[in-house]
């Protein structure tokens, strides 16, 4: 049997960077378990990539504090490490006038949040930045950008491994046993390993691991929902510099405008709940719905300008009637196992989020 002072499951952006935060300040020998043959293959490569400014979380909500934390944190990592980021700003826009009060509510709640570089501008302004935009009126994010994230994870894996932390593949756990000195996990293959601390990073599974814990209580893991975001990309140059977002809908925030690193438009994700975590097929039947969403803010979008892109699953922990969740980070204050830390929800905005959801972490263990 191994033997290990820690173990994080899961190697997407979140894991990795609470795996990186502990090895660097713990210290000991960590151990980060992924199922798949390599990191970041599921929720964290199948997102907008996008550096959130924390404009849209109620006040005070772990979503709102991480992401303004993270974002800070974010850019400066990014910086330092000279990787592959633009600062490319983004434009909320209102596409009738009933959409003009949401508009100053997302301004107050984005001040509320810290978050005071918002600029209202009117129809005109707003073309000004963006010639082929509709709107009348929108709001312009400066803070707002884009990351490689598959680079970001790379770096946070190196960081880690430099550390002394090893990522182990092809480990699914079958079984976690809590013991006087930590947990014992069986692994698929039958081996063992022992582990004075436990997270659970894994994101869609989170809640299916948590009720594979002995003496873990079940009441405490929450019901996963899965809401799928189909992404269609734009066959052409893009004629935008911003990304544009029309004001959110209830589950996300709408059929958006997401550049990449070489511009490279694509629109998504829409919302469409899902029993299956597995669903990642692009659903060809929401293109006719796309078009409309999109000539909404964009009219002159051609025909036959968008092509199926790809798919991502939001690990959800509320369901399609529910009020959109917080990140639920549950440590042993809450459910009363030593060394334990299950991270339940964490969809957008993890990635803007992760260094800061890293020391979150941290903090728990340490307290």
């Amino acid at each position: 049997m191994d033997r290990v002072t820690g173990v994080v499951v899961g190697a997407g952006v979140v894991g990795l960077a609470v795996a990186r935060a502990l090895q660097i300040n713990l210290g000991g020998d960590w151990l980060i378990l992924e199922q798949e043959n390599a990191i970041g293959t599921q929720t964290s490569s199948r997102n907008s990539e996008v550096i959130h400014a924390g404009i849209y979380y109620p006040k005070g909500s772990l979503k709102a504090q991480l992401c303004v934390q993270g974002k800070k944190m974010l850019y400066t990592y990014l910086q330092e490490r000279g990787l592959p980021f633009k600062r490319c700003g983004k434009l909320i826009v209102a596409t009738h006038d009933e959409q003009l009060n949401q508009l100053l509510a997302i301004q107050k709640k984005a001040a509320d949040n810290g978050v005071n570089d918002l600029v209202l501008l009117d129809a005109q302004q707003a073309c000004e930045l963006e010639p082929q935009l509709f709107c009348k009126a929108a709001l312009v994010s400066p803070s707002t950008g884009i990351v490689d994230s598959h680079a970001l994870m790379l770096s946070y894996q190196g960081d880690f491994e430099n550390a002394g932390g090893v990522v182990v593949f092809y480990a699914s756990v079958n079984r976690v046993l809590p013991t006087d000195h930590g947990f014992e996990l069986t692994m698929q293959d039958n081996t063992w390993i022992a582990s004075q601390y436990l997270i659970n990073a894994t994101g869609l599974s989170a809640p299916l691991l948590a009720q594979l814990i002995e003496g873990y209580a079940s009441s405490f893991a929450p019901t996963p929902y899965y809401a799928k975001g189909n992404y269609f990309t734009l066959s052409r140059k893009s004629p935008f510099q911003h990304l544009i977002y029309p004001v959110p809908e209830a589950a996300g925030l709408g059929v958006h405008l997401t550049l990449d690193l070489g511009n490279q438009a694509k629109f998504g994700p829409d919302v469409q709940w899902v029993d299956d975590p597995h669903d990642l097929e692009v659903d060809l039947s929401r293109g006719d719905a796309f078009y409309a969403e999109v000539r909404k803010y964009w009219p002159t979008l051609p025909d036959g300008a968008l092509e199926p892109g790809y798919a991502g699953i939001r690990p959800k922990i509320s369901g399609p009637k529910d009020a959109s969740a917080d990140f639920l980070i549950q440590g042993p204050q809450t459910h009363g196992v030593a060394g334990l830390v299950h991270l339940f929800g964490i969809e957008s905005p993890g990635l803007t989020s992760s260094l800061a959801i890293g020391d979150a972490v941290l903090q728990l263990l340490n307290d």
